[in-house]
């Protein structure tokens, strides 16, 4: 009986090892039209810039130009790291002659960066992090890299991108590569999140997961409890109550792309909020939080401010920022409810 079945068998494993992104992009869209075929070819590049990345990553320490600072200042205010510098090129020159994109927006430059006139220009626009928690680089721990893409509406004359100053239900595909023990790129094109490993043998990135479910409630809550003090009391109040609560467990990497996939297959909540002097927080909206919060949304979780779903907050400028909390729909909603309860309170002062 078990011989009769080995075929089969076989059949299933050849059929999941051949599931490459490329191909799982056609299959979800069930569709070989010109705009199925230039999704599947963005998601190839995006892996393509995820490979390249992270074979530079695996030879950090015994390659020049991979850790440490640049000794220069990013647009944010921060320090430069050399793989973010690094990693910023590789989107670029790899999208640069695709044909795919008219431009792409990092939060490593001040102002979008626009496909040359003597390249072939698309009509999509890709919106990304590069590197996400490069200060982990130095102590070889996980960072990855956070992707959206949106539709070009208009044509932008005047460079100013003011077609990007739109909520986050606008985002096309989204998704984030995170190098770690092994190279993993998790998307989503709103039809629910998938994950792919990558496989060094192959050189490609293979099905690993299907259709991911975020769990209604998760015993995680991720945040850097060294900032405590510096919260609105609300915050406090969260966690004063988780450590009065059995069944939470604190896990905080510094990397949100690590952080936040451990609760999208776990359960629980990540946590980013403004602190007294900077209210409106440290992540980016278009860059960080609204690609993240539509994989968290096609999953069946939740990502707010706090008070307004991230997906629905329009940003002021380009490299607007937001408080997050993200992760479990039971366990966002908590987070809410302290804030709510507080905003209730002021008024009723």
């Amino acid at each position: 009986m078990a011989d009769e079945n080995r075929p089969l068998a076989q059949e299933r494993a050849l059929d999941r090892d051949c599931t490459t992104l490329s191909r799982h992009v056609l299959q979800q869209l069930q569709s070989f039209s010109a705009d199925a075929q230039d999704l599947s070819s963005l998601m190839n590049r995006i892996a393509l810039a995820g490979k390249l990345i992270s074979r530079h990553l695996s030879r950090a320490g015994i390659m020049a130009n991979v850790l440490g600072f640049t000794g220069e200042v990013n647009v944010q205010g921060e320090s430069v790291k050399k793989m973010d510098v690094y990693a910023n090129d590789v989107f670029i020159s790899v999208f640069k002659q695709s044909g795919l994109v008219c431009r792409l927006a990092s939060e490593e430059m001040e102002k979008p960066y626009y496909i040359p006139e003597n390249c072939p220009i698309g009509r999509y626009t890709l919106l990304y992090d590069p590197i996400d928690g490069s200060s982990n680089i130095d102590s070889n721990l996980n960072v990855g890299s956070i992707f959206s893409i949106r539709q070009q509406e208009g044509v932008d004359e005047d460079g100013s991108a003011q077609d990007l100053l739109q909520n986050g239900r606008k985002q096309i595909a989204a998704g984030y590569i995170l190098y770690g023990p092994s190279t993993m790129l998790v998307y989503s094109i709103g039809k629910g999140v998938h994950s792919f490993t990558l496989d060094p043998s192959l050189g490609e990135f293979i099905l690993s997961s299907e259709n991911i479910q975020i769990p209604q409630h998760g015993p995680i809550y991720s945040v850097n409890e060294g900032n405590f003090w510096q919260w609105e009391e609300s915050i406090r109040d969260y966690i004063r109550y988780v450590h009065r609560h059995e069944g939470y467990t604190a896990r905080y990497g510094g990397a949100l792309v690590g952080d936040f996939h451990r609760i999208l297959f776990q359960g629980g909540v990540f946590l980013y909020p403004g602190t007294l002097k900077q209210p409106q927080g440290k992540l980016r909206l278009l860059y960080e939080a609204a690609p993240l919060a539509f994989l968290a949304e096609q999953a069946g979780g939740r990502a707010s401010t706090g008070t307004q779903e991230i997906l629905d907050a329009v940003p002021d400028k380009i490299h607007a920022r937001t408080p997050l909390f993200i992760g479990s729909k039971d366990d966002v909603a908590l987070v809410e409810s302290f804030i709510t309860e507080r905003i209730k309170e002021g008024a009723r002062g």
